[in-house]
């Protein structure tokens, strides 16, 4: 059986991005939400993701039905349901968390539809990052959920947003099956434009009860707001999900998608420093078994399989 190809040094840099550019996301959203609803912050972050790039990238070779579907499920899927929980009380700390519960759903969806099988490294990561979550857990149970006004509505959608993102990393799997070789920064512009016009309507339907209020919101956001947004566009979105579908285009998707396991241990201490959340020793247990999970997941099939050409 030919061996999985392994993280390269770009690769490394790739990974290291995106967990802190995604770390400080929450923060960034919560900071966004003070001023829009969650369908106007959405239309905002891919209003920019979107634009002015669109115009200058071209579309050619991409799977235009996986852009569709890319779109639907880390767009509208994702972040409509992330920035309602956040809005409905959710924490920055804790939505990282959370969030993290993708790859077990990438797992099972990898399983499902791409056949792709676990192997040792990989289990024993994501019991790790089973113990983790169940650490994290501990410190809500304690009754610290209800002080930080976590509602039972923005924990159940928070994990919703988690399963529309291990849906988007099936999704760009799929695309690589259908378009081998596919940009995956004119993936990621292309389907950005995606959820724009649902989230206005979305915005219309249960905000402002118009199209034109919503553009009016949008136009008289404070400064601070459309910093927010273009953050999340620009940084978080384009960069960093460019970097995250490349990834996915050359490494299986059970492999890529526990690198966001580092992700909760930005996300909790930005939450912390910049917002003023507190960390229990939970919280703290948690994030050691976070980071016990990536190395596993990273390094571990690397060491059995070398501890295995020893005994041979």
């Amino acid at each position: 059986m030919t061996s999985p190809p392994s993280f390269s040094a770009r690769d490394s840099a790739f990974a290291l991005f995106i967990v802190v550019s995604w770390g400080l996301n929450f923060v960034v959203m919560k900071w966004g939400l003070a001023s829009w609803t969650p369908f106007q912050m959405g239309a905002a972050r891919y209003l920019l993701a979107a634009f002015p790039l669109l115009l200058f990238i071209r579309p050619r070779g991409l799977p235009w039905r996986w852009v569709l579907l890319y779109g639907v499920a880390q767009g509208i899927g994702q972040f409509g349901f992330l920035f309602t929980a956040l809005k409905l009380g959710m924490t920055a700390s804790l939505a990282s968390v959370l969030m993290q519960t993708q790859v077990f759903f990438t797992a099972l969806f990898g399983l499902l539809f791409l056949q792709e099988r676990l192997n040792r490294a990989q289990l024993v990561g994501l019991a790790m990052a089973a113990l983790a979550l169940m650490c994290f857990a501990m410190h809500f149970i304690t009754g610290s959920t209800l002080q930080s006004g976590v509602t039972v509505l923005s924990f159940a959608l928070n994990l919703c947003a988690a399963a529309s993102w291990a849906a988007s990393n099936i999704v760009a799997r799929k695309a690589q099956q259908a378009a081998p070789g596919y940009d995956a920064l004119a993936f990621v512009v292309w389907s950005s434009a995606v959820p724009i016009i649902p989230f206005v309507l979305l915005s219309a339907a249960l905000d402002t009860g118009s199209v034109p209020a919503v553009i009016e919101s949008l136009i008289q956001a404070p400064w601070t707001a459309w910093a927010a947004a273009a953050y999340l566009g620009w940084i978080a979105t384009i960069a960093a999900y460019a970097m995250w579908t490349n990834l996915l285009k050359r490494h299986a998707a059970n492999r890529v998608a526990p690198l966001s396991l580092g992700v909760p241990v930005v996300g909790i201490a930005a939450g912390m420093l910049l917002l003023g959340e507190s960390v229990s020793a939970w919280q703290w247990a948690g994030v050691a078994c976070v980071g016990a999970a990536l190395i596993i997941v990273l390094f571990g099939a690397k060491f059995i399989s070398q501890k295995g050409r020893l005994a041979n």
